[in-house]
């Protein structure tokens, strides 16, 4: 019996974590995203103050792709620990009626912003910078547009190239995202990278 047991329980520790925690909204819960008045303002604020840059997920009930995102890549603790440890996430639903703030000072409901941005689909991670200007609005400052779903390569790369503000210097570097990726993915195949 003790032998049985064992097994199973080697079995379950080798399966992948995928069973994620689910919202009375329908949508995946990360442990890192910030329940937050979505007043993008203080948000971005707060942000600040924990030495993090602020970013939007948008998702919706249903979205398959959110699913594999929370599933295969948000669950792997290289991931999660550099979102977690990098960015404050504010988490709005593509269908959602709770109202949002943004920068310009236009407040809607999350569907309604979502149209103001012209996000069309899930998942979609919108990446803001430390500051924002009077008037202009998040989907205007935003220094990088995360449209879908992607592996875990391509997302780590994508959230440590706008830590490290290589959006800043890509234009003195010739480095954009593009190029930096592909580095990224050839040194991992070299491995020379951890």
């Amino acid at each position: 019996m003790k032998t049985l047991m064992s097994a199973a329980l080697a079995v379950v520790m080798a399966l992948p974590v995928a069973a994620q925690e689910m919202g009375d909204d329908g949508l995946f819960k990360s442990p890192w995203m910030r329940d937050t008045f979505k007043d993008l303002r203080e948000d971005l604020d707060e942000a600040n103050a924990e030495g993090k840059r602020l970013v939007l997920f948008f998702e919706q009930r249903g979205c398959i792709y959110c699913r594999k995102m929370h599933e295969e890549v948000f669950t792997d603790a290289e991931v999660s620990d550099f979102i977690d440890a990098n960015y404050f996430v504010v988490q709005l639903n593509l269908h959602g009626d709770t109202e949002v703030t943004d920068f310009d000072g236009e407040v809607l409901s999350e569907k309604d912003m979502a149209r103001k941005w012209r996000v069309l689909f899930t998942p979609n991670i919108v990446f803001l910078p430390e500051e924002v200007p009077e008037g202009q609005s998040a989907i205007e400052a935003a220094v990088a547009v995360m449209p879908g779903a992607f592996a875990k390569g391509t997302s780590l790369d994508m959230f440590t190239w706008v830590a490290e503000k290589r959006y800043e210097i890509q234009d003195e570097t010739g480095e954009d995202f593009q190029r930096y990726h592909a580095r990224r993915i050839q040194e991992r195949n070299n491995g020379s990278f951890d």
